[in-house]
């Protein structure tokens, strides 16, 4: 009887096939749209405590009638500094005098890091005055407030160093247009035509706000989820017809302290439509059109800062139904299509698509710095079709839905200006639900959520400096016992670094000190020192403590994975590289003393991860000053500890090496595992 045996190779990389398998299906669960899609979720009216009742989207009759209809912009990242590009402010300052002239919004939702707040070397921080001073001279001089209602709020710039709402460095409240009146998160309503907007503002910012780098990640509280729920009645109470939610934060990036977190907030109530948000900056460009449509329902959309990008949006609610674009700064003529809206940002659960589908006109919103000569649309390269001025930007011409019944179509404006300049923008729709799908990393960034991420990266790491080294412990153990030999790997690259990394777990002087300090940043402090300027805190990776106050850890997580990614896990590897070679010595010692080159290619790397390193701890000095430098196991520790155990290496006695040497020998015979399995197999074939 033939007797199959599955190697233990193909065992491991089945078991990690279906361990990718699962961790694929989660992550495309989280980030899936299209399953929600569908008018099957139910939404909240009446009071949060009510039972949900499925409502459907309100249906309206399309034409060229210029009611129903609002548009507004949204400006993030504005970053004013006193000591980096003078253009952001003077550029701002034009944007606040020509472009809201020419736009004519009823609001400009201007969502968070409104300052720089960072020193000249750009890695201190904390509030400037004279960069709150520009901000407000320029809202000022542009007349700005006069032309719109400009909404601000607050980002995670705009509350470094921040002790308090209280505190004199909260220059928020002095200098910011809704400071004094909302400290924090608020409402707006207004009413255009026979309808009312509102417009809800969402501080998730630490309270206390320590300095850069930890705070990355927003905190939206219980008290701050009740101030919403009061908004939303409140709006309910006035007639509100759509909410407009804005803030600094991504919600992926906002710790929330209520079940469900923010998405369920804002996902619960039937008015709200979008989620407007800055703080990535596109990841520097990396990913930009940063959208998503997430599962409850609403769309979240990142925008691009002014700060590098001189980024703004237009948006607009037409008749229930709700577009966007994001334009560059100086960027003429402008067209946003509100009918028939894009096929991607499509809100089954908000909008009724039979208002599209049944509607006589198509829409356009067109704008420019001087008078517009014309406006034309096409779908589906077929004629151009002149538009009509209705009213202010607005513009129509009719035409047939049913033509466009089934299937994707393209349709494209053309807009041209009395100077001579054409914008030309189009856009794919669809009559009958037909679908686009956003793309991966937008999703992955906007529904995920990066605390999550940010553990699950500081526990890999974690575990691939701890476990292995644990393991081959124990193997040597067992193979001094007897209990077993030592195995071969075919492959030499494996083989050769198991090697190493197997003599540096026998040694205790630096088994121990590796194992014990990774371990030793999942638990103790990191730093205490100031962490806000004349308040001292403690800083771990599960959280940070400033005076009694005490703020969860997140992003601390992806900065120990930092750590652990550049530092640990090189000094493992030099180290265990050193061993192998304090090993190999042992066998064939050379007769003679190594010259210059041999000690340069001994020391030049351990050198370059200390010289790396203690670039870090300068840089954690200009952050959190000389307190957090001294009381500094994460970053100055590190540096000693990286040099005793390179001293001790080079230094120690070969007994310490003995023990692998008589595992690793050249002259010990070692025993493959496929020749271990070949044999055990023929031996049981005799027996039979």
């Amino acid at each position: 009887m033939l007797k199959m045996r599955i190697a233990k190779s193909t065992v491991i990389f089945l078991v990690f096939v279906l361990m990718l398998s699962v961790f694929m299906a989660n992550v495309t669960n989280l980030i899936n749209v299209d399953s929600h899609a569908t008018n099957s979720t139910p939404l909240y009216e009446g009071l949060d405590d009510a039972e949900p009742q499925w409502l459907p989207p309100k249906k309206y009759d399309i034409s060229d009638s210029p009611d129903n209809l609002v548009w507004f912009l949204q400006i993030s990242d504005i970053h004013v500094s006193i000591f980096q590009d003078p253009s952001r402010i003077t550029e701002l300052k034009e944007f606040c005098d020509i472009t809201v002239s020419a736009i004519r919004p009823a609001v400009v939702l201007a969502s968070g890091d409104l300052t720089d707040a960072k020193a000249k070397d750009k890695m201190g921080s904390g509030q400037i005055q004279g960069e709150w001073e520009h901000y407000r001279k320029v809202l000022e001089e542009s007349d700005v407030l006069k032309k719109t209602e400009w909404l601000d709020v607050r980002g995670n710039h705009d509350n470094f160093n921040v002790l308090s709402l209280a505190s004199k460095e909260n220059y928020y409240l002095n200098y910011s247009v809704q400071g004094r009146e909302h400290p924090r998160s608020y409402m707006h309503q207004t009413a255009v035509g026979s309808e009312k907007y509102t417009f809800i503002a969402i501080d998730a910012c630490l309270e206390p706000g320590p300095r850069r780098p930890f705070n990355f990640v927003g905190i939206f509280t219980n008290t701050e989820a009740d101030s919403i729920g009061k908004y939303v009645q409140q709006a309910r109470a006035q007639g509100g017809d759509y909410i407009i939610w804005f803030g600094h934060y991504p919600t992926s990036c906002i710790l929330a302290q209520c079940s469900g977190g923010i998405r369920s907030i804002l996902g619960r109530y039937r008015e709200g439509l979008v989620y407007l948000c800055g703080h990535f900056h596109t990841l520097a460009g990396t990913v930009p059109n940063m959208y998503t449509l997430q599962q409850a329902g609403f769309l979240e959309l990142e925008l691009a800062d002014w700060k590098d990008n001189r980024a703004y949006r237009l948006a607009a609610i037409d008749h229930g139904q709700f577009s966007f674009i994001d334009i560059k700064h100086r960027d003429w003529p402008v067209a946003l299509i509100t009918n028939p809206k894009h096929a991607l940002y499509v809100m089954p659960q908000k909008e009724n698509l039979q208002s599209i589908f049944e509607s006589t006109h198509i829409r356009v919103l067109a704008f420019s710095i001087t008078d517009l000569k014309s406006v034309e649309v096409q779908i589906d390269n077929g004629r151009w079709l002149e538009c009509r001025q209705v009213k202010g930007p607005l513009y129509s011409v009719k035409w047939n839905p049913k033509e466009y019944k089934s299937g994707l179509h393209h349709i494209q404006v053309r807009v041209v200006d009395n100077d001579g300049r054409e914008k030309l923008t189009s856009q794919p729709f669809s009559l009958d639900g037909t679908r686009l799908s956003f793309r991966i990393l937008p999703r992955m960034l906007l529904m995920s959520n990066i605390s999550h991420f940010f553990q699950v990266l500081f526990g890999t790491m974690l575990i691939l400096l701890v476990v292995p080294l644990s393991v081959l412990r124990f193997l040597h153990k067992l193979c001094e016992s007897g209990k077993l030999q030592r195995p071969r790997i075919r492959i030499k690259v494996f083989q050769r670094w198991i090697r190493k990394l197997w003599i540096l777990s026998t040694i205790d002087r630096l088994f121990y000190p590796l194992v014990l300090y990774a371990l030793y940043l999942t638990v103790g402090p990191w730093s205490i020192g100031e962490i806000i300027e004349n308040h001292t805190g403690m800083i771990f990776a599960w959280g940070t403590w400033v005076g009694s106050s005490y703020l969860p850890g997140s992003f601390t997580y992806a900065y120990g994975f930092f750590q652990l990614l550049s530092f640990q896990l090189p000094l493992t590897l030099i180290l265990a590289h050193r061993a192998d070679q304090r090993v190999y010595l042992m066998e064939k010692p050379s007769r003679k003393p190594p010259t210059i080159l041999n000690l340069l290619q001994r020391h030049t790397l351990l050198v370059l991860l200390v010289t790396m390193q203690a670039s870090m701890v300068y840089f954690f000095w200009l952050a959190y000053g000389t307190m957090a430098i001294i009381l500094g196991p994460m970053r100055t520790w590190s540096v000693l500890l990286a040099i005793v155990l390179w001293y001790q290496i080079n230094v120690m006695p070969e007994k310490f090496f003995r023990s692998a040497a008589m595992v690793w020998s050249s002259k010990r015979p070692v025993i493959n595992n496929t020749e271990n399995e070949a044999n055990s197999e023929e031996s049981s074939s005799h027996k039979q």
